[in-house]
């Protein structure tokens, strides 16, 4: 009965980004835990003892709650927000792909090769992927778009939108 047990529990364990394996199931989070992402999506480089007093814990306690944040896959990593522009990649661009139906796999390992993607989505209605790219110049985005992305076999067509002007909704601390 114990075996069966843990085949099931594996078994409905969620997939983990690629090279990582599966996730353990999610556990829900408290108030404490949504304080905790909220404050390191505000700035990643918080210290364990701010991110303590902030949320009125040990430093232990953070360092734990951190931790198992990590290892349950709800925290991904952390990063820096990037001004794509100041970074010399001042055109942005939504593309949308049609794909062969059941290429999702093949498709999305190519886009993540692709320089500049930033964005993969695989999403339902009258496109099958939003890919967000951000490239030094049009001449860039013309190439990625008539050279790379049209000589994968299972894109069908792809739709191109300039992005003007963007703004990065995460919490700015």
């Amino acid at each position: 009965m114990a075996e069966r047990r843990g085949r099931v529990a594996s078994e409905q364990m969620a997939e983990g980004p690629e090279g990582i394996g599966p996730l353990p199931p999610a556990r829900p989070l408290d108030a404490i835990d949504q304080d905790i992402l909220r404050m390191l999506q505000a700035d990643g480089r918080a210290s364990i003892r701010s991110v303590a007093e902030r949320v009125h814990v040990s430093r232990a306690n953070a360092y734990a709650r951190i931790n198992r944040l990590v290892e349950d896959g709800v925290i991904r990593g952390f990063g820096a927000r990037v001004n794509h522009e100041r970074a010399g990649h001042g055109t942005s661009a939504y593309i949308t792909l049609k794909i062969v139906q059941n290429s999702w796999r093949t498709v999305r390992e190519q886009l993540r090769q692709l320089p500049g993607a930033s964005h993969i989505a695989l999403v339902g209605g009258d496109f099958d992927v939003l890919l967000l790219v951000h490239t030094p110049d049009n001449r860039a985005l013309r190439e990625l778009v008539l050279t790379r992305l049209q000589a994968i076999p299972e894109v069908l067509s792809t739709r191109t939108l300039l992005v003007f002007e963007e703004e990065d909704l995460e919490p700015q601390g």
